[in-house]
């Protein structure tokens, strides 16, 4: 009897999982399912379609007759998994029973609202899915200002398409600096001063205490300070989404995450589940420079997940390493990147870093248009290991190959 295969998710670890699941078995019964009405995209685009630069069409490379006539994979989508049993091996989704053999979880996580006063007003919005972009999208059309809750990655990049399309961006932080955790301070600044240059206005150690409106959202308070809008994105951060994994009461780990083993295997009271696999950005795995685990919330990292978990649900014998988690973005003509552990995590890690920074060009001296380019590197004070590494450019972040040394 063919294997039964059964994947809950559709991101890029869950569609990553159905592939190498097809690559490693060719006759099992590969079933996809996903809440989501579009699949195969990636929610960083989002912002970018919203300024104009791409259409919703462009950044979704495959849909549910594309993996079934190409992988035999059976996508539903807009279907909800309603519960799982993991003793009848069975999950009900869309009224009906998936019976399995294996079981990926690839659920990924959820946009982290603040429980404040007026959260659920009209116009306030996340942004995770193409229908949260297409919300967004409708409202801006009728919106003067907006404010961006949160300075991480994605709500810059919120920032500056929304600025761009003509629209007044307040970005309101709790912390002290944008990109923050993940990016030291002095890399961080030329950022915010870049993107204050070109009208967006930053509120930093303001956390927000509540969204003002009667039925539509027309301010935000933060720090004790109102701040008008027309509309409000909160982008503050993504928490593991456990709703299955505690209906199969799996092991949550300390950070608040499936804990799983290298084989993407959870633990249910410390034992290890034979037929069930974990991956994307519900799971806490091992930080190769730090002491301990992380949550490497990155498409390159689920995509990684995606593929251990899938190969060894069609009976592989696949592990993941401990990870990086590199991560890039280019934010208003701005490129930074970043590998390992920025100061503060390094810190959270119980390490005493020291770094070193450089200056140059992205190009040959001799070679007209080269922008500046700042490179550091981190690493532990006690054994000169390097433990990170984090990159500031006006091009070419990605490849530094074509410029001048630093």
């Amino acid at each position: 009897m063919a294997r039964r295969i059964v994947i809950i998710g559709s991101g890029a670890a869950g569609l990553t999982a159905a592939s190498a699941a097809r690559k490693k078995d060719k006759d099992a019964r590969i079933t996809v399912i996903t809440e989501d009405e579009h699949i195969a995209y990636s929610p960083c685009a989002i912002p970018w379609v919203l300024e104009g630069v791409s259409e919703w069409k462009d950044i979704i490379m495959h849909d549910p007759a594309f993996y079934k006539k190409e992988r035999d994979i059976d996508v539903l989508i807009g279907t909800r998994a309603e519960s799982v049993d993991g003793a009848a091996k069975k999950v009900v989704a869309g009224g009906k029973e998936h019976i399995y053999d294996s079981l990926v979880i690839a659920t990924g996580g959820t946009v982290f609202v603040p429980p404040v006063p007026g959260k659920d007003l009209k116009n306030v919005f996340v942004v995770r899915t193409i229908m949260d972009g297409m919300a967004i999208e409708k409202a801006m059309k009728d919106s003067e200002s907006a404010v961006i809750c949160g300075a991480g990655v994605i709500g810059l990049e919120m920032a500056v398409a929304m600025r761009n399309m003509g629209l007044k961006v307040t970005v309101i932080e709790m912390m002290g600096q944008i990109i923050p955790r993940i990016a030291d301070p002095d890399m961080a600044v030329p950022i915010q001063e870049h993107l204050e240059s070109r009208g967006i206005k930053f509120v930093l150690n303001a956390p927000v205490q509540g969204v003002n409106g009667t039925d539509k959202v027309e301010g935000v308070t933060a720090a004790g300070e109102n701040y008008e809008c027309d509309m409000v994105v909160f982008a503050t951060g993504v928490r593991a989404n456990l709703e299955i994994p505690r209906m199969l009461g799996l092991d949550i780990g300390q950070l608040g995450a499936v804990a799983v083993s290298p084989s993407m295997q959870p633990y249910v009271k410390g034992r290890l589940q034979k037929d069930i696999f974990v991956a994307g950005d519900l799971i806490q795995c091992q930080s190769a420079p730090g002491n301990g685990p992380t949550m490497s919330q990155l498409g390159s990292s689920a995509v990684r997940q995606g593929a251990v978990a899938g190969t060894n649900a069609a009976g592989g014998n696949e592990t993941l390493g401990p990870v990086c988690s590199p991560w890039i973005s280019r934010i208003g003509g701005m490129e930074i990147g970043g590998t390992g552990l920025s100061h503060s995590l390094a810190e959270w890690y119980g390490i005493k870093s020291i770094e070193g920074k450089a200056s140059g060009s992205t190009r040959a001296r001799y070679h007209p248009g080269g922008k500046a380019l700042t490179v550091k590197i981190s690493a532990d004070a006690s054994s000169h290991k390097i433990i990170g590494a984090q990159i500031l450019a006006g091009e070419n972040a990605t490849d530094v190959s074509t410029g001048s040394p630093v």
